[in-house]
């Protein structure tokens, strides 16, 4: 019996990557984001960072870029709510609390899972931390509100940037637990994984290395 092969969730072609007046930093015929968790790989300044805020339509990738249907062109404010895409750092957080920063993200976000959100706040240690402001918090607990977020996340693009950086040794155990029994059953996403560190027993749908070309 043949299997059909799973239809790409996000498809960028071709991708030319670039600043005005500065040699293209990514440069491909195309890319496509399957089903699942991608894994992103390149050295400190390989341009990782800069890849995951194209593909979350935030700067341009050069051609046509299609996620789930929705074309970047044509619909932008609806391509960028189906990405879940947060820096950690952001100054826009700092008088939130960790738990109005949550709620403003599952509020675009209607296939949000609060279980398994319950489940990350427990896994990475954020209960007593839910109701303090995020300038409050160190850079590793404020990884952490974002991770519990993506990992709740019902979107159809969930990007992830050295997510274990600044993290305690047991919380990046359970979120490599936690990415490995990630994917849901009825639910089409891709989740791309940025890290410029070997990452071993995850079920990884691909593996992009940089620099693309």
């Amino acid at each position: 019996m043949t299997v059909d092969p799973p239809t790409p969730i996000l498809q960028l072609h071709p991708v030319h990557i670039a600043f005005p007046g500065e040699p293209a930093l990514l440069a491909c015929a195309s890319l496509a984001l399957l089903p699942g968790l991608t894994l992103l790989q390149g050295d400190t300044g390989s341009g990782k960072t800069t890849l995951l805020r194209a593909l979350a339509g935030e700067l341009p990738a050069g051609g046509t870029q299609v996620l789930d249907g929705i074309d970047l062109a044509r619909a932008p404010e609806a391509y960028r709510r189906a990405v879940f895409h947060v820096d950690a750092r952001d100054a826009a957080l700092d008088p939130l609390t960790s738990r109005a920063c949550t709620a403003s993200w599952r509020a675009h976000d209607p296939g949000f899972d609060a279980t398994r959100w319950s489940s990350a706040v427990e896994g990475l240690a954020l209960g007593e931390h839910l109701d303090k402001r995020m300038d409050m918090l160190s850079t590793g607990s404020r990884r952490k509100v974002v991770l519990a977020a993506a990992l709740a996340s019902g979107r159809a693009l969930v990007l992830l940037d050295e997510p274990t950086a600044a993290l305690d040794k047991p919380s990046v155990r359970w979120l490599w637990q936690a990415l490995a029994g990630h994917a849901r059953p009825g639910v089409r996403q891709a989740v791309v994984l940025a890290s410029s560190l070997p990452v071993d027993g995850l079920p990884l749908a691909a593996t992009l290395t940089l620099p693309l070309r």
